[in-house]
């Protein structure tokens, strides 16, 4: 029997799936995923996270404002979110982090809610989740000032950076998150960097309704295709689909409890 897969990050919020979510998930479990991580992005998504974490046992929470969204944020959301993080079903608090790509939120607000979440973190002892995009010297030195208070459980969601980032990342005590982009063709520097990563710090995710693996690039992602990037890890790690997915799937339940 195969081993079974997490997947730690997808948006089944998301209005890709509302046509046919009960399909989505049902296909996961039938391609061998044990649970799913709904990833909130704001406080109207963190709460139908939760609502579909109650909907299907297989379905786990994370409650957060993502950096593209916090300006957009009301003054009472953020106590919302404390509150949501409280939730059995919330195992994570994010998604959270910077992003100067779109740049729609002025980044002293970014950073503003990036330590608000690592803190909350620390409160009700649940990992963060990070977003880094184009901003990785920005987060490493959030991670960096907020390390000094002491350990820090997290991961780097969707990780593309340097090699370097991500032995920073590793010494503060945070794992390492690969999605669909690992198996694209022009990645190799990618993979270069995820033979590196020790076995007991790697996750896959899908990051679902976005970044499809190959061979489903461009099409809508969805969890069951996880499978396609433990694979491609598991090639760089010179182990088997199977050898890959046990040590993942164990990172994940350490990782988040679940």
């Amino acid at each position: 029997m195969a081993s079974p897969l997490i997947d730690t990050h997808c948006h089944l919020d998301s209005e890709g799936f509302h046509q046919d979510i009960d399909q989505v998930i049902l296909h996961a479990m039938e391609n061998g995923l044990e649970r799913m991580i709904s990833i909130g992005t704001t406080l109207a998504t963190s709460q139908a996270a939760v609502l579909l974490s109650n909907r299907y046992p297989c379905v786990s929470a994370a409650a957060g404002i993502h950096p593209n969204y916090c300006h957009e944020a009301m003054p009472t959301d953020w106590g919302q979110i404390e509150e949501l993080a409280r939730h059995p079903n919330v195992v994570a608090i994010g998604e959270t982090g910077l992003d100067k790509y779109w740049d729609n939120a002025p980044l002293e607000i970014q950073q503003d809610y990036f330590v608000r979440h690592i803190h909350l973190s620390r409160r009700v002892n649940k990992p963060f989740v990070v977003h880094c995009r184009e901003a990785e010297a920005e987060v490493l030195e959030i991670l960096q000032g907020q390390g000094t208070n002491g350990p820090m459980r997290g991961v780097m969601h969707s990780f593309c950076g340097k090699l370097e980032t991500a032995e920073i990342c590793l010494s503060l005590g945070l794992y390492i998150s690969f999605a669909g982009m690992l198996t694209f063709r022009k990645n190799e520097d990618l993979r270069v960097v995820a033979k590196q990563i020790p076995l007991d710090r790697l996750l896959v995710e899908t990051d679902a309704p976005y970044l499809a693996p190959l061979p489903y690039r461009g099409k809508r992602n969805e969890p069951s295709w996880v499978r396609y990037t433990n694979e491609c890890l598991a090639q760089v790690h010179g182990m088997t689909p199977d050898e890959m997915a046990e040590q993942t799937t164990l990172n994940a339940r350490r990782l988040f409890s679940i």
